[in-house]
């Protein structure tokens, strides 16, 4: 990103893992743009991250919980389905295909 930075380019939202000094785990986010002298000539890069630990943390967690919820749609013995603004099927559980004899690919 640096070195991207150096030759002229901007990198925008780029992510990677960081260890403090305590050893600790940190997700962060950069941004880095060639920082210029008068004559326009590189002189260096200005670059700013942010913590997105936290954040990362509680995509984990989303993506854990909806797989789960998932699951369970399958696993129950009840006709789950779920229909969008436009009227298209965009869920349709085991149960509902064993009650109807329509595929989730078919509906």
């Amino acid at each position: 990103v640096l070195s991207n930075a150096l030759q002229g380019q901007v990198v925008a939202n780029f992510e990677f893992p960081l260890y403090t000094k305590d050893n600790r785990w940190v997700e962060v986010i950069l941004n880095a743009t060639p920082r210029t002298d008068v004559s326009g000539r590189i002189v260096g890069v200005l670059g700013v991250g942010q913590d997105i630990t936290e954040r990362k943390l509680v995509e984990k967690e989303k993506t854990r919980i909806a797989a789960e919820l998932l699951t369970l749609i399958d696993s129950v013995n009840a006709p789950i389905f779920g229909v969008d603004v436009f009227g298209h099927v965009n869920e349709w559980n085991n149960k509902s295909a064993a009650i109807t004899g329509f595929a989730r690919e078919e509906v």
